[in-house]
This record gives structure tokens, C-alpha cells and sequence, in this order.
């Protein structure tokens, strides 16, 4: 039986033990009535080589097998290849694509908290449906199923989610492990299945104090003792954030100059940025300077002298600056929202004291709140950081801040 195909009847009726040929090298193979199998001969490198195959795919493999062989290569180190790949594959998860990308990348974010939620937000809502998945058979319906649940119901996250899931994939295209089209991508993607995230949900601003509320709020502030205390003074007369005078060095202030050099690290929008200390912030710094302070000690450390106040800390000050007998309203409130303040609202409330109370233009403003500005044309003309501009700004703020007089009472200035 040579020289023609074996057929279906053919093969029903192989049951003698021997190789039976079927065309280019194909075989099949009985080696008794229960073990029957197709298998391919070839040679290469002067070495005759065997290539089992099913049933199914005999013929179609054999094609293919022949293809390599006439382009130099061997089908059984092909298919050994394949087979290592799957396995390589399988273990190529989302969670690991997710490991490797913070190990290249996360040395350089800003600090070890940024690091944290990075993750924690993965792990809550990314690893359960899809992490030890294979990173390519991440799909964009994989995606919808965690975001579309939270999509409404908390936009901010959803849409920090949705980018921290694209980051990963790309990293694991970089990296050869994911082939196709991002699912996470948003443009031309998802935009086409989820609304905006801005047009889902207003956005909720930090609870503020009033800037008329704020001198009295400065003398309840300056009666209370601690080294938090003084932080949350020195952020207020800055405008600064809380986390970048938490973070301050002694190296970072020239006294002489009244700067402060905040570095591009320790930045939201990782760009150097300078501070013109008014006066009163000065009296702030003197009065937490060390007899031996070294430029890498910290201006306000914590328990620990080599770490600095916890974000809680001035959390909890505020809160209990805000303490009042039962039923009563905290004396400290955004006047909108009716909600007690957070310390983050003191920035919002240099931002209403200056356009309502100054006539400083708005880039000057928006300087000295370390803002990059949205218009790209208008940025890329904005050479300085007007910080000369911006000290009289500082002094004035400050002046307002130290214009409560003792004794006044707070709950009165919200109406």
C-alpha cells in the first residue's frame, strides 16, 4: 500500500503490525491492533527523525512540518519551542506582568504611599477577577468586568484603576509577553463602552474654611502646643502641601533668602519648585530649629527623628481643634458643604482668598500652589516660577492669617 493516500477504509483494515505509507513522508504506524498512530519521518542533518502526530492533524501537520524542513528547520525542536512557550505563557500572569512593572518603575515614584495604593487598588479590584491569569488572555471584556461596577459609584478610583491596568499591559508588551491591542486603553476603546469619568460624578472638593474664617482659626491654631501644630501653621502660611513640608529638610530652607527649595521629588507634578517663606513662616521654622540641625534632618520629624509627622497627625489635630459638646456643629466647617474641614482645604481657601481679595493676575496665583498649567502654549512660555512675584503675595496671606485678634469666636464666621 504505496504511493497513494491511505484511506478511511484503508486504515480500518491495518491491523498487522508495520509501517504503512501514506505520502512524504508520512506513516502510519500499527504496532498492534490497539496501538495505531500516525508518524512522520524526515531527515535532517544526515539523521532520520520520527514526529508523532493524532489522528486529527496528521496530514495537516505533516504539511507544515514538511514547509520547515525546506526552510532549514527541525519540526520536532518547532514544536518543543511551542510547547516551552505555552508553559512560559502560563506563567506570565497579570499579577507577575503587575510585580515586574513596580520593580522597574516604582523606585521612581515619589514615595513609598504612592507605591502602596498603586497596588492596593490592583489587589482589591484587578488581582481577584484576572491576576493569575495569563497576561494574554487578559481581554477587553476582562477589563469591563472590574471597572464597570465601580465605574459609577466611585469614578476617581475606576479611572486610576482602568490606567494602572493599562500601564501593566504595555509594560508586558514592551517586554514581549502581550501581543494585540491594549484592552485598558481608553481612546478608541473604552471610551466607546464606559461615559466620561468627569461627566459621571462632580467632582467632590476637599472641605475648606472660609478665608474670613481664617484668622481666627490661626489663633486657635497658635494656642495649641506641638510640633504638629506648628506644621499645620507653616503648610497654612505656604500653601503649601502637607506631605512636602512633612517631608522638608533642613537643607531645602535658606533662612538669609527666606526660600524654600522643595525638590522635584517630593513634587505632585515632579517638578523642583520654590517656596518665598513669609515672616511669619519664618518665626515657624526658628521656633522648631535644633541647636545642631545638619541639611538632611528633618524640619518636622516624627516619633522617630528620621521620619517625618504622619500625614494623621495633623488629620488628627484638625479633628480635634473641631471637638465640640454633643449636638453642637464643628466650629470648623466648608460653609458650602457644611462638612468639617480637612487639612488639604486650606489650599482651596488660598485659591478663593486670592482671586476674591487680591488682584495678583492668575498665573502668579496658580504658581505659588505649584500648579502646572493646562494650556500648553501658555506653559511652554512660562519660563519662570514668578517667585519673586509671589513673595509680596505670601506676605499678604500671611498678614491675613495673623489678623484674628484672641478670643474671637469661630462658629460665627460661617453664617
Amino acid at each position: 500500500m504505496t504511493g497513494k493516500r491511505l484511506s478511511a477504509i484503508h486504515l480500518k483494515q491495518l491491523t498487522k503490525p508495520g509501517r504503512y505509507t501514506d505520502e512524504g513522508g508520512l506513516h502510519f504506524h500499527v504496532r498492534s491492533a490497539e496501538r495505531r498512530a500516525w508518524v512522520f519521518r524526515y531527515m535532517i542533518g544526515g539523521r532520520s527523525r520520527d514526529m508523532g502526530l493524532s489522528l486529527a492533524e496528521a496530514r495537516k501537520k505533516a504539511e507544515e512540518a514538511r514547509h520547515q524542513i525546506d526552510s532549514g528547520m527541525d519540526p520536532l525542536a518547532v514544536r518543543a519551542a511551542e510547547i516551552a512557550s505555552r508553559e512560559t505563557d502560563a506563567g506570565r500572569t497579570f499579577r507577575i506582568a503587575a510585580m515586574e512593572l513596580l520593580q522597574d518603575k516604582g523606585q521612581s515614584w515619589r514615595n513609598a504611599k504612592h507605591r502602596w495604593q498603586w497596588l492596593a487598588t490592583l489587589e482589591k479590584y484587578a488581582f481577584p477577577a484576572f491576576g493569575d491569569s495569563p497576561i494574554q488572555a487578559v481581554s477587553n471584556d476582562a477589563v469591563m468586568s472590574v471597572l464597570r461596577p465601580i465605574w459609577n459609584k466611585i469614578p476617581e478610583t475606576a479611572s486610576r484603576l482602568r490606567g494602572r491596568i493599562e500601564a501593566v499591559l504595555d509594560a508586558a508588551k514592551a517586554r514581549g509577553w502581550y501581543y494585540g491591542e491594549n484592552p485598558a486603553r481608553w481612546k478608541g476603546n473604552l471610551q466607546l463602552r464606559l461615559p466620561s469619568p468627569k461627566k459621571v460624578k462632580s467632582v467632590q472638593h476637599q472641605p475648606a474654611l472660609a478665608w474670613t474664617a481664617v484668622p481666627a482659626f490661626m489663633t486657635a491654631l497658635r494656642a495649641r502646643d506641638g510640633l504638629a501644630a506648628r506644621c499645620l501653621e507653616f503648610v497654612i502660611l505656604t500653601a503649601a502641601r502637607s506631605g512636602e513640608a512633612r517631608g522638608m529638610r533642613w537643607g531645602e530652607v535658606d533662612l538669609e533668602q527666606a526660600i524654600w527649595t522643595v525638590p522635584s521629588s517630593r513634587m505632585k507634578a515632579a517638578r523642583m519648585h520654590r517656596v518665598p517663606i513669609p515672616q511669619a513662616a519664618l518665626n515657624v521654622l526658628r521656633q522648631v530649629q535644633p541647636d545642631d540641625e545638619g541639611p538632611d534632618r528633618l524640619v518636622f520629624p516624627g516619633s522617630r527623628n528620621d521620619r517625618p509627622l504622619s500625614d494623621m497627625s495633623l488629620t488628627a489635630l484638625v479633628r480635634r481643634m473641631n471637638r465640640v459638646p454633643a449636638n453642637g456643629p464643628p466650629p470648623w466647617r466648608d460653609p458650602v458643604q457644611n462638612a468639617p474641614i480637612v487639612v488639604h482645604g486650606f489650599r482651596s481657601t488660598f485659591r478663593v482668598w486670592a482671586g476674591e481679595a487680591t488682584n495678583y493676575p492668575r498665573e502668579v496665583i496658580e504658581a505659588a500652589l505649584a500648579h502646572t498649567l493646562k494650556d500648553r502654549v501658555e506653559a511652554a512660555y512660562a519660563r519662570t516660577d514668578l517667585v519673586e512675584r509671589r513673595r509680596p503675595l505670601m506676605t499678604e496671606w500671611a498678614k491675613h492669617c495673623g489678623a484674628g485678634m484672641p478670643g474671637v469666636a469661630s462658629v460665627h464666621q460661617f453664617g
